[in-house]
């Protein structure tokens, strides 16, 4: 059990989900954040890294850090992806274990179950079939993430839990075009063509691929009760445990725009892997439950994303 005065580190506070967690763990009373920027930590420098974790001594790790990014982006910067993301992991988890850090969080993404996976997907189909060919770069290096935990886990002792988060979204998405995830990149597809007088918007695929999706605060709600209660297994899915299709989608955040324009879609381009539902009663038996509905959660990120238009974050790769 961890109490308001331990210290505890979040990796990439920044970021959409890092800053949700620090706003939810200092809502609950927590005193002894530690957060440091790219700028004053690259976790990219193994030796820096450790020095850090030298020096601060945190009881426990969020790691909230990672190079993340829709379809286009995965399947354009493939080596980006995987190496950033495993040394990123491999500097955090190895300086945590050799700091004896009592827990550690590790997030991942629904991405690391097989592509064709039995639906709702369960913690036990990791690594029973092939992943998705456009996120794999990214899938493989949470899955080295998830496994490091366990391994650590397992030969040591260490509390270290993973927890695998459905789709994502809320205040301080990225909604580069190029970059994003599919729900943001729709908010700013939309609201840009009703700017420009309800031109028609164009999306990729079918529309037919099922999604899950979870406002970025509930997934925050979930890290807090990992922190404080002890998790007895080393992976667990976060989610609403239920999915839309992109279509219904699209549908539904045009609604909320208030786009009036046409909508088509572009059969030439990819879908990804056709369903993609969590199965979340691992962590519902363990008493956490999601609580934003996902019209709240997109009228919610909509007025961020008005409030913040001049200075909203967009990601670019080298």
């Amino acid at each position: 059990m961890f109490g308001k005065k331990d210290n505890i580190y979040i990796a990439g506070h920044n970021g959409m989900v890092g800053s949700a967690i620090c706003r939810r763990l200092k809502k609950e009373g927590f005193k002894n954040l530690v957060m440091k920027s790219k700028q004053e930590l690259d976790l990219r420098n193994q030796q820096h890294v450790m020095e850090f974790m030298n020096h601060k001594k945190p009881d426990a790790v969020i790691m909230a850090a990672a190079l993340v990014g829709g379809i286009l982006a995965n399947d354009k910067y493939p080596y980006q992806f995987l190496r950033e993301n495993l040394v990123i992991q491999d500097n955090l988890i190895h300086s945590a274990h050799q700091n004896n850090v009592k827990k550690l969080i590790f997030l991942g993404s629904s991405c690391i179950y097989p592509k064709y996976a039995e639906q709702p997907m369960r913690e036990d189909s990791l690594l029973t079939g092939e992943l998705e060919p456009t996120n794999q770069w990214y899938a493989i290096a949470k899955i080295s993430g998830v496994k490091m935990c366990e391994a650590l886990r397992k030969q040591y002792g260490r509390e270290y839990v993973s927890l695998m988060p459905t789709n994502l979204y809320g205040e301080s998405d990225n909604f580069d075009l190029e970059t994003s995830h599919v729900l943001p990149a729709m908010i700013r597809k939309f609201h840009d063509a009703k700017e420009a007088g309800h031109k028609p918007v164009k999306l990729w695929g079918t529309g037919k691929p099922r999604r899950e999706f979870l406002y970025v605060d509930d997934v925050a709600d979930a890290v807090l009760f990992a922190l404080v209660n002890n998790l007895p297994d080393n992976l667990y899915n976060v989610g609403a445990g239920k999915d839309i299709s992109i279509l219904e989608l699209a549908e539904k955040i045009q609604r909320i725009v208030g786009h009036n324009g046409t909508l088509t879609w572009d059969h030439n381009k990819p879908d990804g892997t056709p369903r993609k539902l969590m199965d979340v009663s691992k962590m519902t038996e363990q008493g956490w439950k999601y609580s934003t509905g996902l019209t709240e959660g997109i009228k919610k990120t909509y007025k961020w994303f008005l409030k913040n238009r001049n200075k909203i974050r967009e990601v670019k790769y080298n």
